[in-house]
């Protein structure tokens, strides 16, 4: 092995890039499709992959099991909307049987969630996150496009029931949009004890007419709001993504911060993303990728060259993202591409 897969004190793989961050956490997308078409994630009329291109259910299944023999102990499902991929639930069942992965989540737009919720805590999901960015009907619409705002929030009332370890709402808060609802968004967590993500838009793919530049609202308008109201104490809890959360005095609600744009979050960087056709993004903020397929397909009944592919990866992975500097390329790639 290169020096990107060393051994912990238990002897075991464990993945490190060449800034000596150690990778335990990776976010496997299933699917590129989606049941909405939020305005910040892609164009209303976008093309998606042909099925064919896809990584099989029993493909993601591998590779599941090959990270986690490289001391990946953290997986999360996303998307597109993970839960339209036909026998989702499958795969669940099967990441969710493995000894190596401690923290099985999901990331899902909530439609699916009251057919599919029982299921998911059953086949070891640990938590949810759900992105509500709006509790106006109309908003809601406008902002999905497509979206009828009962289904996601019969899908949160349904994962409340289910008693997932946690629960968390994502919200990506656009000013003139949505931004006057932060308050509100904040209540209605606190009143189901879920915890709470506000979310600067991220700058992946062209979205026709909407204006990124015009829509930004910061995460320091955000927390300036909240404490009009509410008493934000620091907390120390992460849960291996970027949110760097707050406590509300009182409550056992957690409210986090995602802030690419104003407050970067790569320097503990502990993660990396599989694309739905079988790419291994290293950063989201970045093209750079490996081949996963192609190893997966090369060697159907051999794990050591696909764990070899995961593990020379390491070593392209950069410092951290460009989101804002000067001179710096946009991402084409959409958000429901990159894995949610």
């Amino acid at each position: 092995m290169t020096q990107a897969a060393r051994h912990s004190t238990e002897g075991k793989s464990v993945l490190i890039d060449r800034f000596g961050r150690r990778i335990d956490y990776v976010r496997l997308s299933i699917t590129d499709r989606c049941d909405l078409r939020c305005l910040y994630c892609m164009s209303d009329d976008m093309s998606f992959l042909p099925r064919n291109q896809l990584l099989t259910l029993e493909e993601m299944a591998r590779l599941g099991r090959c990270f986690g023999e490289l001391g990946v102990s953290r997986i999360r499902i996303t998307g597109g909307e993970p839960l339209v991929r036909r026998n989702a639930i499958w795969l669940f069942e099967q990441l969710g049987g493995l000894p190596s992965i401690s923290d099985l989540a999901l990331t899902t737009n909530g439609t699916q969630l009251s057919r599919h919720a029982r299921a998911l805590k059953d086949a070891g999901v640990t938590r949810i996150n759900i992105s509500l960015d709006s509790l106006d009907p109309g908003r809601f619409k406008r902002i999905t496009r497509l979206g009828d705002i009962r289904k996601t929030l019969a899908g949160i009332e349904a994962a409340v029931r289910c008693g997932f370890e946690r629960i968390k709402l994502n919200s990506v808060i656009l000013k003139h949009r949505n931004h006057d609802e932060v308050l509100d968004l904040t209540r209605f967590a606190i009143d189901r004890g879920i915890d709470l993500s506000f979310i600067e838009e991220m700058p992946l793919g062209f979205i026709g007419d909407h204006d990124r530049a015009e829509a930004y609202y910061s995460s320091d308008a955000i927390r300036h709001d909240l404490q009009r109201e509410f008493d934000l104490l620091p907390s120390t809890v992460t849960t291996g993504g970027p949110s760097k959360y707050y406590r509300i005095a009182g409550t056992e609600t957690r409210v986090g911060f995602i802030s690419p744009h104003s407050h970067s979050f790569c320097e503990h960087c502990n993660r990396v993303r599989v694309t739905a056709e079988g790419r291994l993004l290293l950063c989201l903020g970045h093209e750079d990728s490996a081949d996963l397929r192609r190893a997966l397909r090369a060697n159907p009944c051999d794990d050591a060259p696909v764990k070899q592919a995961i593990i020379a990866a390491m070593e392209i992975k950069p410092r951290g993202h460009d989101f804002g500097r000067p001179g710096h390329a946009p991402i084409s790639r959409h958000m429901n591409v990159s894995g949610g």
